[in-house]
């Protein structure tokens, strides 16, 4: 299978005592798993081309994904959690081998839940691409998902788990599936946030997210990073088109992925740019920079509870022409005043300076046109890059609090 390419950039060099706080902190649960790829799990919307709103109906799912560290052997985790009615598989293969639930190759999940698979017997390496194919012999009903997974799902029609059979029809979403873990990793390195978490307008297919870059950089630490970003995700209140609320779905989609050691968080950039904002799934509120810090502040105590070192990365330039004078400087007064208190109040166990990274050396308020994807929001591939680079430091312990 093919292995994820270090293109030039150098791994950075990790021990316990630089990654994690103090010994005496408590262990994270379920340390025999380590998360090796996730993803963040939303409600049905039409964003995938009405996909996930109709479901599947006797239709193979294949989905690729990238793991982030190898192992002796892997487990997959499949989510209803906004499923109408029991969610019932009829067969699951991962790289060509089956996977079985409590000895069964088929499982049923009730609405609202999740399940994993029985360990299965396949040995992996850092970066290899794993093909994941579901099939479904009845009609699912509308399907839990990631709506911008930035890698090409293909469905076909009938059962073909075991052969390569090219799929009639495509989506760049992920379907049901949450999670991939592996034994013999050193732990997971999660990161948390909206749509430049989440690697929107990188280049799909391609595995251009500032964590896929992050895991490159990892090298040999064995460790897994797990993506659980969302596109359009609100730290403080809740969109139905773009995942639960921030500081809810914290503890389940971060602090939930097993072998948690370290989570990054990257949220409230649409709290504030977007605020007031009609989306045509609600409006946002106007907030303010200490009610963003309140709701930082409860994830770090969560965090800090399960003994989880908690970084502060902090929100990166939106400058643009397109944006109104009065509202641009309403909302860049909010971020100025939150990137200052993530910078110097000491709260978080380190800082990931996001902003500096990618903002332009002549105008800090707006994205490096070198790093634009375009939106003068979003980074480019070279942009997302940059973000990695300043993580692994904040991983290393320089930014150290």
């Amino acid at each position: 299978m093919p292995k994820y390419l270090a293109a030039g950039a150098i791994a950075v060099a990790f021990t316990a005592a630089t990654m994690f706080t103090t010994a005496a902190e408590a262990q994270p649960q379920d340390m025999a798993w380590s998360a090796a790829w996730a993803s963040a799990m939303q409600a049905p919307t039409a964003a995938d081309g009405n996909w996930s709103q109709a479901g599947f109906d006797h239709q193979t799912i294949r989905q690729t994904v990238r793991i982030s560290t190898g192992g002796r052997s892997l487990r997959i985790r499949l989510s209803n959690l906004y499923g109408t009615k029991p969610l019932q598989i009829t067969g699951i293969t991962v790289a060509g081998t089956d996977v079985t639930f409590h000895g069964s190759r088929r499982a049923t999940i009730a609405p609202g839940r999740t399940t994993t698979s029985d360990a299965v017997a396949v040995s992996t390496a850092a970066g290899e691409q794993l093909v994941v194919s579901l099939y479904v012999d009845g009609a699912t009903g509308p399907a839990t998902f990631h709506e911008d997974g930035l890698t090409t799902t293909s469905t076909s029609a009938g059962n073909h788990l075991h052969d390569n059979a090219p799929g009639t029809a495509t989506s760049h979403a992920f379907y049901y599936l949450t999670g991939v873990d592996v034994t013999g990793a050193a732990g997971t390195i999660v990161t948390y946030g909206d749509s430049i978490t989440n690697g929107h307008n990188s280049t799909p297919d391609a595995d251009h997210r500032y964590s896929d870059d992050l895991a490159q950089r990892l090298g040999t630490t064995r460790l897994g990073v797990a993506n659980v970003g969302i596109s359009g995700n609100l730290l403080l209140h809740e969109l139905t088109c773009f995942g639960e609320v921030g500081v809810t779905r914290f503890r389940r989609d971060a602090l939930g992925q097993p072998g948690v050691r370290t989570v990054i968080v990257e949220e409230g950039e649409n709290d504030i740019w977007d605020s007031e904002f009609n989306f045509g799934c609600g409006i946002t509120p106007r907030i303010t920079a200490d009610q963003l810090i309140a709701g930082y502040r409860s994830m770090i105590a969560a965090a800090h509870a399960r003994g989880v070192r908690i970084i502060g990365g902090t929100i990166t330039p939106f400058k643009a022409d397109y944006m109104k004078p009065d509202d641009f400087a309403r909302a860049e007064a909010i971020r100025a005043q939150t990137n200052q208190w993530i910078r110097t109040s000491g709260e978080y166990d380190a800082v990931a300076d996001f902003a500096r990274a990618v903002e332009d050396p002549a105008d800090e308020q707006r994205i490096d046109p070198a790093l634009d994807s375009g939106d003068h929001l979003h980074p480019n591939d070279a942009g997302y890059a940059a973000m990695a680079v300043v993580a692994s430091e904040a991983l290393s312990g320089r930014n150290q609090r």
